[in-house]
């Protein structure tokens, strides 16, 4: 192996110590894929950041031998920002940190918005099925997103007791700092394939409300900053179409995602499941008055789980696909349908943070899990 692959490699397999992995596959496209994103010199330089954020003078202690100057690595690391391999945050520092990015969930990958290529995408999805195909049962953790109800779905009374993480208001309201919004991944995905959604040509659908992540778009240039009037107008055109609400599993959300089944990954998985209700984080489920239903049949065709059934002209709820999502309670002409809340709920994790650090205790053990907190403590790289 030549000293420039040895750098991809040796990139590859620190990745994959990341909680979201970045495993070896035997075409060797997470090579390929590496070269995509990193040149050389980025590779080398990405296995020295922390999968905790750092700021630059410490970064600077470990490269400094190589000659580099502290303004040159600070002008690689920004430049690396805005590829989308590396992640920059500033809530809570006096100063930019920098870490790791995962590569695929929410990382590197999911940075590519407006940037795609049917090559790269061929790459991407023969990467990702060589992945599942070696993968553990029961590895790779939790479902990354959760969904929550469209706000008008939730009856009056029920709006003041519902918990903030499960009320999208709340959530922009909410928001630390300016709220961005990206165009949806998987919906441009089907567009650079040849193809179209349809079920909506809502593209800028990605809200992104944590401080960072947004400014991590703009300054990436695939978000744009928006008032929190313009946000709920998107979530008021997404509801219109029967979108899923879908934000990141945590109480403090970096994104909400307004989802289909026709093109979003994680639904389009879930529909092929026969009891997706219990792969996925949900407080709600629907109830139909058979009295009132009508059989127009609305509910069957916008459901994004096929959720919906008739059965003897009344369209019934299959507990096992129905995930909460509130769009057939608002599009029901007849006011047939009813959203009714779990008992006990589910409370998702407190943040992102949280949540990897969950992924990654399960990946690597107690004993491992303590000595990289350990190191973490003293300001040492992960």
């Amino acid at each position: 192996m030549d000293n420039e692959s040895q750098v991809y490699r040796e990139l590859q397999r620190y990745l994959d110590r990341l909680p979201g992995g970045f495993p070896e596959v035997e075409s060797g496209l997470d090579i390929k894929l590496l070269k995509r994103f990193f040149t050389p010199e980025e590779a080398e330089l990405a296995r020295q950041l922390s999968m905790k954020p750092e700021p630059l003078p410490r970064i600077y202690n470990r490269v400094r031998k190589s000659g580099i100057t502290i303004e040159e690595l600070r002008q690689l690391l920004d430049r690396m920002m805005r590829k989308g391999t590396i992640l920059t945050a500033e809530e809570g520092y006096t100063e930019t940190h920098y870490s790791n990015a995962e590569f695929a969930m929410g990382g590197i990958f999911n940075f590519q918005i407006n940037r795609l290529s049917k090559e790269l995408l061929a790459d991407y999805h023969q990467y990702m099925a060589e992945r599942r195909s070696k993968a553990r049962p029961g590895s790779g953790g939790g479902l990354p997103l959760r969904t929550i109800p469209v706000e008008q779905s939730i009856p009056l009374p029920e709006k003041y007791r519902v918990s903030d993480y499960d009320s999208v208001r709340k959530l922009v309201e909410n928001a630390r700092g300016q709220i961005a919004v990206a165009n949806c991944i998987c919906r441009q995905t089907a567009e650079v394939l040849g193809g179209k959604c349809a079920k909506t040509d809502l593209t800028e659908a990605c809200l992104i409300i944590g401080p960072d992540h947004a400014r991590r778009h703009v300054d990436m240039g695939i978000g744009r900053y928006i008032s929190k009037e313009e946000a709920f107008d998107i979530l008021n055109k997404a509801q219109q179409a029967g979108l899923v609400l879908q934000p990141e599993n945590s109480r403090r959300p970096e994104a909400i995602c307004c989802c289909c089944g026709d093109c979003c990954v994680l639904l389009k998985m879930l529909t092929k499941h026969p009891r997706p209700v219990e792969l996925y984080i949900t407080n709600y489920y629907v109830e139909v008055d058979r009295g009132l239903c009508t059989g127009c049949e609305v509910c069957v065709q916008k459901c994004q789980l096929n959720a919906r059934v008739m059965v003897d002209g009344v369209a019934e709820v299959n507990l096992n696909r129905c995930i909460g999502c509130g769009n057939c309670v608002v599009l029901c002409p007849a006011a047939a349908n009813k959203l009714r809340k779990k008992e006990p709920g589910k409370v998702p994790p407190k943040d992102k943070v949280t949540v990897n650090m969950k992924a990654l205790a399960g990946k690597v053990g107690r004993w491992n899990m303590l000595k990289i907190k350990t190191k973490m403590r003293l300001g040492l790289k992960v």
